[in-house]
């Protein structure tokens, strides 16, 4: 299973990266320099997301998060993120993972976030969010039987990308986050409560970009 993930987030990072060099010029970073730099500037404003991948024992999870922002300086871009998760655990029939109960888990939910440039390519990132979470456990033993669940926790993402990224045109980014919130029913926890990586590879536009 962790050879497959790995696999898969490698030619999505390939695939978005060649997709962000064809789109990109050849600066790393640049900022805008219309106007006194006072106010709100169209150009700084940005639409897209990214597909995030997790991966455990015996776990899998992949999602779709969608996400507007505005680049506020050079150095920091902010904004607001929807989550759309799916997350599967298997069954383990030995007993020694789960109780032989396969879990499947769809997350909804949101939040903001903001990636601070200590380096041109380099970001730290914080994402605040809340989501809803709808649970179907199956036991998978003699007898048989499902229990569904509705709950929600609140999560913080922490953690560190890389980017490409050019203020008024384009951006991609990859990212490695864990959730530090603590909440044992946060969708970023692996069957025992502990928090899984979060992989996030995306891609941004900037929706009034500037001419070369």
């Amino acid at each position: 299973m962790i050879r497959k993930v790995i696999i898969a987030v490698s030619l999505l990072m390939i695939g978005l990266g060649s997709f962000a060099q064809m789109r990109m010029a050849p600066r790393v970073n640049t900022y805008s320099d219309d106007g006194d730099g006072n106010g709100f500037l169209k150009q700084n404003l940005f639409l897209g997301g990214s597909l995030g991948l997790g991966f455990g024992t015996d776990q899998f999870s992949v999602g779709v998060n969608p996400e507007i922002g505005y680049s506020l300086f050079k150095w920091l871009d902010a904004g607001l993120v929807v989550n759309f998760n799916y997350n599967s655990i298997s069954a383990d029939p030995t007993l020694y993972f789960n109780n032989n109960t396969a879990v499947k888990q769809f997350t909804y939910g949101g939040g903001v976030f903001g990636r601070v440039f200590v380096l041109p390519f380099l970001f730290l990132t914080a994402q605040p969010e809340v989501n809803w979470i709808s649970t179907t456990e199956t036991y998978e033993g003699a007898g048989g039987g499902s229990y569904k669940s509705n709950t929600s926790a609140g999560s913080l993402l922490l953690g560190a990308g890389y980017s490409r990224r050019i203020i008024g045109q384009s951006s991609f980014y990859f990212a490695l986050m864990f959730d530090v919130a603590g909440s044992p029913n946060s969708p970023y926890n692996d069957i025992y409560g502990r928090p899984l990586p979060v992989i996030r590879a995306g891609f941004d536009i900037y929706l009034h970009g500037r001419n070369r």
